[in-house]
This record gives structure tokens, C-alpha cells and sequence, in this order.
């Protein structure tokens, strides 16, 4: 069985939830505006939500799903978001996903996260390609992706539905070529 990885950046550590993290999940990703701004987080954010999420964790790392990280502040020790990269084994591509508690937004948490999640999952995993989509009314999470140096490829108009309107879905994407060039 694999360990979740920890890797250490400028002001953060990405490292495995703990179940001592539940808590704090749920109190972060419970506020309606992260609900909001993502795709996939529930409002409200009931217990045990968390918890669950948690568990998922460790098997779905070992069997090369995803890998789920929380951002904690490294002076702090706070833990201020989630970061993931949901694999794609057979076409070597994974997808970015990430949320930072809004206490926390305009601090250049959520770029410095995702650079070191991207750096990862091309030098450890062995991606050839990473994406991102975000919610058409969220560009701060498109900056984001734009910050490390994803390409936009499309919008997909009134893609998806959440809370009864239609959204657009907004497609960044970078390659492991454009990444080692440093181009990025």
C-alpha cells in the first residue's frame, strides 16, 4: 500500500487528511460561497460528510483515482483547502481540482498549491497532461490555471446545472512538454 505524499512549498504543505481535519472541512467547505464556486460540494454540508470524503482518501490513491491533499499553512498549521488531481490511468491525464476557504482567498494560496500539485502529478506520476474546468461565474479560479501557465481550450456553454441553472464550464489544459520546457 502506497503513502499519500507531503510535499513541503514556500508558505504550505500539501499533506493527507487526517480525521482530525473533519472538523475544519466541514466548517471550510460548508460555506455556502465555496458550495457555490465548485462543482461538486454539497450545501448544506451535512455531517459526516467529511468524514466519508476522508476515508476515500488512501484507496483511492492506491488505486491510482485521484490524489487528495489538504493546504495547510505551514507557519500556522491551518488548514485552509483542498487540492486534488482525479487520474485518468489510461490516457495519462489527470484533472486539477482545488478549494480554499474563503477566509483565505487573495493571499496566492490557492496558486502556490496547485504549482506544486501540477509539479507533482507531471514529475511523480507520470502525466502527460493536466486540466482544469471551473464555473463560468468563478474566474478567480481560471487566474489561477492561467498562473500556471494552462492554455484555455473552450467553453462549454450551459454545461452543467447546479442549483437548478445552467452553467458554463470553463477548459484550461497543460502538457507535460509545456511544463518541462518551463515555458510555464
Amino acid at each position: 500500500m502506497k503513502t499519500l505524499p507531503t510535499t513541503a512549498l514556500e508558505r504550505l504543505l500539501l499533506r493527507p487528511f487526517d480525521m482530525d481535519d473533519a472538523k475544519e472541512v466541514q466548517k471550510l467547505a460548508g460555506d455556502k460561497y465555496i458550495a457555490e464556486m465548485t462543482l461538486y460540494i454539497p450545501h448544506p454540508y451535512e455531517d459526516g460528510v467529511a468524514e466519508t470524503w476522508i476515508k476515500t482518501h488512501a484507496e483511492n490513491f492506491n488505486e491510482e483515482r485521484s490524489l487528495e491533499l489538504a493546504i495547510v499553512h505551514k507557519e500556522k498549521n491551518d488548514l485552509i483547502g483542498a487540492i486534488c488531481i482525479a487520474i485518468h490511468k489510461e490516457f495519462r491525464h489527470g484533472e486539477l481540482a482545488y478549494w480554499i476557504g474563503k477566509k483565505y482567498n487573495n493571499n496566492g494560496y490557492c496558486t502556490e498549491a496547485a504549482k506544486g500539485i501540477v509539479r507533482y502529478a507531471f514529475e511523480e506520476m507520470k502525466l502527460n497532461r493536466v486540466f482544469g474546468r471551473h464555473l463560468g461565474k468563478n474566474p478567480a479560479s481560471g487566474k489561477v490555471m492561467q498562473k500556471l501557465g494552462m492554455t484555455y481550450e473552450g467553453t462549454l456553454r450551459q454545461h452543467v446545472r447546479k442549483w437548478g441553472e445552467y452553467e458554463d464550464l470553463v477548459h484550461y489544459g497543460l502538457l507535460k512538454d509545456e511544463y518541462l520546457s518551463g515555458n510555464c
